[in-house]
């Protein structure tokens, strides 16, 4: 993600002289809506509302989608995946809107001294969507299932250092987890949205969770349902149903808001908020968030294994420009570095500017003066995405570069040969940055798409993860960030606001700096009115 040197050099997303709000201003005031455009309502046209506000099914628009789609806990790839996996499960803890940790199904998760042993206690009374206990056999169960060697869950990597043969029940409700060595952020670990806990016997065909709904009905790159579960930890969902509908054409996701198809839609198109907002009975929904939108170059793959080419495709970007092209000017710079809430974020990084001069200096070290041609991988994978290949291109022209856009479907890019592109983009929602670095950019992460592996980094990242001491720690952090600045394969060029469409029949909608769409897919204290 990116890096603001200091908060003056962030930039509002209107463009005006007024500076945008610190990211430490925005994680203190998220909760309370201090970001949001305007503070939300809704969503619903009331198809299946009863009467009064309430009940009813809440249908919803999802960007993406394909016949890869699952509903298995523990294997979430894009949106639709994740908008599932946030409502039919749960987790030990969970991100509260303002991106603080709090507990969900644990009434206690914590670390003895050395972080090298957690202890986690579960609430009592609690029940999965089949009546079954969630129970410490069923966390000891879920932890073994996500680190099946055989078939592991996209967590797994964060979970390499975990003793799995060695998880210990201290009675129903208590599990000792203990690791090769301290693990400090395994508490951020667990409020993940592919963390979610399961019974014995968990059959993803069949899907049994403890989130706020249940499942009903399931068709691949189509659309789900699910229904309320009464016994919820957080108390019953005030809406009946829940049906997410995939939608991989960003036109067709507005045309069914407006046309009252479905109640809420997640990632308006930045050239499409107009068309929302001139009709009275819908809303937009913006939240300043952590989300990003990287290109991403392999760093093993011609011509971005010389340092000089990345360093030169980073200094094409006129990351502004960027923001106010692709964005409409929705979004804040980014500066090459992700995690740009973790309280270690490096802001006195420099940032990093367009420099047409010297990236042509250094792309000419590297052997290329105008004969530089690159294919970059892009489609419908998230709002701006597209939008913002074509403003690369564009920028990539100033230093001799042609960029030939590949332009696919968004089933195409998460098959088989997605984390085989040399050249292509991704979507990220917020994360703290050892966190990310066992997703995206370490060693055997499950989606390290840049193919990342510099000794020195990896060095510094495993002793980063193993520090108790806050000091320590965030010297180490800050010393991994500087590295991936300033060699990794990423190009981090800013954090988009979250820009959803919503029914104003629809209330309960909270912003969330997460970087999910709809308040982190939160559907439970939705209402829908007649």
């Amino acid at each position: 993600m990116s890096s603001l040197p200091t908060d003056s050099d962030h930039q509002p997303a209107s463009g005006d002289a007024k500076a945008a709000p610190s990211r430490r201003t925005v994680l203190m005031a998220g909760a309370a809506g201090a970001v949001v455009v305007p503070a939300l309502s809704a969503c619903g046209s009331g198809s299946g509302g009863g009467s009064g506000a309430g009940g009813g099914r809440l249908r919803v628009g999802v960007a993406g989608g394909s016949s890869n789609d699952t509903v298995d806990a523990h294997n979430p790839t894009d949106n639709p995946d994740i908008a599932r996996v946030y409502n039919l499960y749960a987790g030990l803890c969970r991100f509260a809107a303002d991106f603080s940790i709090e507990m969900a199904l644990a009434e206690s998760l914590e670390p003895n001294d050395k972080a090298d042993v957690w202890t986690a206690t579960l609430k009592e009374g609690l029940t999965f969507h089949d009546g079954s206990p969630v129970d410490a056999d069923a966390l000891i169960f879920t932890l073994k299932r996500i680190t099946d060697p055989d078939k592991p869950g996209t967590s797994a990597q964060q979970l390499a250092t975990m003793k799995r043969d060695e998880l210990k029940k201290v009675d129903d409700r208590t599990v000792e987890i203990p690791f090769e060595e301290g693990y400090v952020t395994f508490k951020e670990l667990c409020s993940e949205y592919a963390m979610g806990l399961v019974p014995e016997g968990y059959d993803p065909e069949n899907p049994v969770g403890a989130g706020p709904f249940a499942f009903s009905e399931f068709t691949k790159g189509e659309r789900s349902l699910f229904t309320s579960f009464d016994d919820f930890w957080d108390g019953r969902p005030k809406i009946d149903e829940v049906e997410i509908i995939n939608f991989a054409d960003e036109s067709a996701r507005v045309n069914a808001l407006v046309s009252g198809e479905v109640d809420a839609i997640a990632q308006v198109p930045h050239s499409q908020i107009e068309v929302i907002e001139s009709n009275e009975s819908l809303q937009i929904m913006e939240s300043e968030s952590g989300m990003w939108l990287p290109f991403t170059m392999r760093v093993d793959s011609e011509p971005f294994d010389d340092e000089k080419v990345r360093q030169a495709f980073r200094l094409i970007v006129d990351r502004q420009g960027m923001i106010d092209q692709a964005l409409n000017g929705h979004g804040l710079i980014g500066n090459d570095v992700y995690g740009r809430f973790d309280p270690f974020y490096d802001e006195e990084l420099p940032q990093r500017e367009q420099d047409i001069k010297q990236a042509r200096k250094l792309l000419k070290e590297a052997g290329y003066e105008d004969d530089l041609e690159v294919e970059l991988v892009t489609g419908p994978i998230n709002a701006g995405a597209e939008a913002a290949a074509q403003v690369f291109k564009e920028q990539a022209k100033q230093a001799g570069v042609t960029v030939k856009l590949k332009r696919v479907t968004s089933e195409e890019f998460y098959g088989d040969n997605y984390l085989k592109w040399t050249f292509a983009q991704d979507f990220w929602s917020a994360r703290h940055y050892l966190s990310q670095t066992a997703q995206g950019s370490y060693p055997g992460a499950p989606f390290n798409e840049t193919h990342w592996e510099d000794e020195e980094w990896i060095e510094v990242v495993d002793k980063a993860r193993a520090e108790t001491d806050d000091a320590e720690r965030e010297k180490l952090v800050q010393q991994a960030m500087k590295i991936e600045y300033e060699r990794g394969g990423y190009i981090i060029w800013g954090f988009p606001s979250m820009i959803d469409g919503v029914s104003k029949k629809v209330k309960g909608f909270e912003p969330s700096v997460v970087g999910h769409p709809l308040g982190g897919y939160n559907f439970r204290s939705v209402t829908i009115e007649a």
